[in-house]
């Protein structure tokens, strides 16, 4: 069976078996291709809700399929490969969250959204790096510990400068290998191009960019600009502007070496249809009680975000 083949048998079984595909934009061209909807983690999940899903396909990594089986708790979740993982959202336990509150019960606990749904419980609040500013001036407390990206911590704290965030050991392994010397190679080879990066990335080579966002936000970015980008975030960014974008050779991908997630590349077309007709993937389940203490952190989000 070649490559359009599959495609059309996927077309088919999700009409079929009433299922939705849900695509992160990291993902590789072809499962773009054959998704309903297309985006960043939280607006994914946000989707998934709003269409009242019966079945998804979350074509992404773990902690992506447990934001949609938080928010919508009826949605038959399938996660096409069961080692697709974030690393940066497992790198803190949800147990050395706990001990901190109980040491600190003045500090408020903020969460990057890119957690698993263990860690979301026990934080007071969800962020998204879009949101993740505006959120924190809006907090109480004086002091927050902010998990796990301390890369993405640090660029909210040069804009927070009011309040004093706490940092442990996170970061984004993809983004976190950037250096300024990547930057400025790729800048010599390109001296027309601005530089558009994700605060996922070290601050010396936040610092030389001349925006910096989340996901979606390099990616209207992009498109609005007539020349040429340079792109400091996962590859499938570019993937994806060059193939709906005029154009398209202007989008530069800083570092292609270094800025691909592996986890995001696991899952293939063959694994997508698998998923859907009931062969293959892994149907995601949460204990109910931490559901609903994810989901109070999620809620939080939504009202100061």
């Amino acid at each position: 069976m070649n490559k359009q083949e599959l495609k059309n048998k996927i077309l088919e079984a999700k009409k079929a078996t009433d299922t939705v595909i849900l695509a992160h934009t990291y993902q590789e061209p072809d499962i773009i291709d054959i998704a309903d909807v297309t985006g960043d983690s939280f607006f994914l999940s946000k989707k998934a809700a709003e269409l009242k899903a019966k079945r998804v396909v979350m074509c992404g990594v773990r902690f992506m399929a447990e934001s949609v089986k938080i928010l919508s708790p009826e949605t038959e979740t399938i996660l096409p490969v069961a080692a697709a993982t974030c690393p940066m959202a497992e790198q803190i336990a949800p147990e050395r969250v706990r001990k901190f509150k109980e040491e600190n019960p003045d500090t408020e606990v903020v969460a990057y959204i890119n957690t698993t749904a263990a860690l979301k419980a026990e934080c007071d609040v969800c962020v998204t790096s879009s949101s993740a500013i505006k959120i924190v001036k809006k907090l109480d407390a004086d002091e927050i510990l902010f998990i796990p990206d301390q890369h993405l911590g640090s660029f909210v704290q040069k804009s927070v400068p009011e309040k004093k965030l706490i940092f442990w050991d996170g970061y984004c392994p993809v983004h976190a290998q950037l250096t300024k010397e990547d930057v400025l190679k790729c800048k010599a080879e390109h001296p027309d191009a601005v530089f558009a990066v994700h605060p996922e990335s070290p601050k010396e080579v936040v610092e030389l960019a001349d925006m910096v966002g989340a996901t979606s936000e390099i990616i209207s970015y992009a498109k609005a600009q007539k020349g040429k980008v340079i792109i400091g975030t996962e590859r499938g960014v570019v993937d994806y502007l060059a193939i709906n974008e005029e154009n398209g050779d202007r989008f530069i991908q800083l570092a292609p070496e270094k800025l691909c997630c592996e986890d995001m590349k696991k899952i293939t077309l063959e694994d997508v249809y698998k998923a859907i007709i009931g062969e293959g993937g892994e149907k995601i389940e949460l204990d109910e009680d931490l559901r609903k203490k994810a989901l109070k952190s999620i809620n939080r989000m939504l009202e100061l975000g």
